[in-house]
């Protein structure tokens, strides 16, 4: 029998513990169960899954051991009464948003969001007669003025990736509710280690745990979660449907990773936040943007409502030239889109992550030719430092 924890229940200890069943071999870390299906002890038991009067897995395309206690175990930490892993986080945006609206439906949405989110929205949702409105993250009142009477869904990244802008959670989670829609904010940056949406009045939570979750580099996956009643209902029958389903092995992984996710989280930002503070000291670095720091224009309300700053900085040069010679100069620095690794990352947002946002969308998200990205890794703080010396050296 499974221990039940309570709300005293500490954020490390769910991490650790929380989600596991164990199974009759009484396995102390976690089983995989490579297995696509499932057999009953009679037809009428397979009907009763099938039809949903009784619990039990089915198929894994929705229904399997391991996926499921990633799930439970996320949802712990997130606060969540429902969470659903999926095969990357794209696909987690995707299955809420497929779920839950119909054409005539609208949403507004953060000008500040990842450059392949946009492309879903533009290319497809409208090509299924979804409007899309963009407004400025951080101007409450841009999404007051853009609610209109179909409005479903309020969409943002707090903190914004790249430049680490930050939404007023609770703020717009009212506004939503009093129109009758949905607060659904990316979590990606901060993980539940540091910031909870959930608490400050987001309905639903979507995860890359590509990211900072797996924080090695090592597998795709994504997460939705909310409500039993939205995201266990409405998203879950587009996932048992589509099928965009994590694998067994990566929910694996993925559970092993929350583990550590608190202190990984702390450390990514001890790092984070003196590289903030030396790049300010660099005399080609146009400007920093890291909501750490004192100077950031939402810095008070980074720090009501996460614990910590997470691990994202990005610096302004004068230009793209310049920016691609300081990327291209480093050399332990891994030059690649992806971010959340032990490994510090290097990038140029405008020709890569945001690279296919029209140049209108690119100026309305602050994405400038000369923006460089860094996920700050958990390598020696100085060895760090050194190689971005390389690049500033090499102007």
């Amino acid at each position: 029998m499974s221990y039940q924890f309570d709300d005293e229940t500490g954020f490390e200890t769910l991490a650790i513990r929380a989600g596991l069943d164990r199974t009759n071999e009484g396995e102390h870390s976690e089983a995989i169960f490579p297995t696509s299906s499932y057999v009953f002890k009679s037809a009428a038991e397979a009907a009763a899954r099938f039809s949903g009067t009784e619990s039990g897995n089915i198929y894994s395309r929705f229904t399997n051991p391991t996926v499921r206690t990633f799930e439970n175990r996320l949802a712990a930490l997130e606060g969540a009464e429902k969470c659903l892993a999926t095969s990357s986080g794209m696909a987690a945006i995707t299955a809420t948003f497929l779920g839950i609206l119909k054409a005539g439906d609208h949403i507004i949405s953060s000008s500040s969001i990842f450059g392949v989110t946009n492309v879903l929205m533009e290319k497809f949702l409208k090509k299924f007669d979804i409007e899309v409105s963009y407004v400025d993250l951080v101007d409450n009142r841009s999404w007051e003025n853009a609610i209109q009477s179909n409005t479903r869904i309020l969409f943002l990244e707090t903190p914004s990736n790249p430049l680490g802008d930050i939404a007023d959670i609770r703020a717009l989670a009212d506004l939503a509710h009093a129109n009758n829609a949905l607060l659904v904010v990316d979590n990606a940056l901060c993980t539940p280690a540091l910031q909870q949406p959930i608490k400050f009045g987001a309905d639903i939570v979507v995860h890359s745990a590509t990211k900072f979750i797996d924080g090695q580099g090592r597998c795709m996956g994504g997460a939705v979660l909310g409500s039993e009643a939205v995201v266990g209902t409405d998203v879950f029958s587009f996932l048992r449907t589509a099928g965009p389903s994590m694998s067994p092995f990566n929910a694996w992984v993925f559970s092993k990773s929350l583990e550590t996710l608190k202190l990984r989280m702390d450390a990514h930002t001890v790092n984070a936040l003196k590289l903030a503070k030396w790049l300010e000291l660099q005399p080609s670095v146009v400007k920093v943007y890291y909501c750490g720091l004192e100077t950031h224009p939402q810095y008070e309300l980074a720090c009501k409502q996460q614990s910590g700053f997470g691990g994202i900085v990005s610096f302004e040069m004068k230009d793209q030239e310049t920016a691609w010679k300081v990327i291209d100069s480093t050399q332990m620095l891994s030059i690649t889109g992806n971010l959340g690794d032990t490994r510090t990352t290097i990038t140029h947002p405008a020709t890569t992550t945001h690279g296919r946002l029209t140049p209108e969308l690119q100026v309305a998200a602050g994405i400038k030719q000369g923006l460089i990205r860094l996920s700050v890794g958990l390598e020696d703080l100085e060895d760090i430092k050194a190689d971005l010396q390389r690049g500033f050296s090499s102007l």
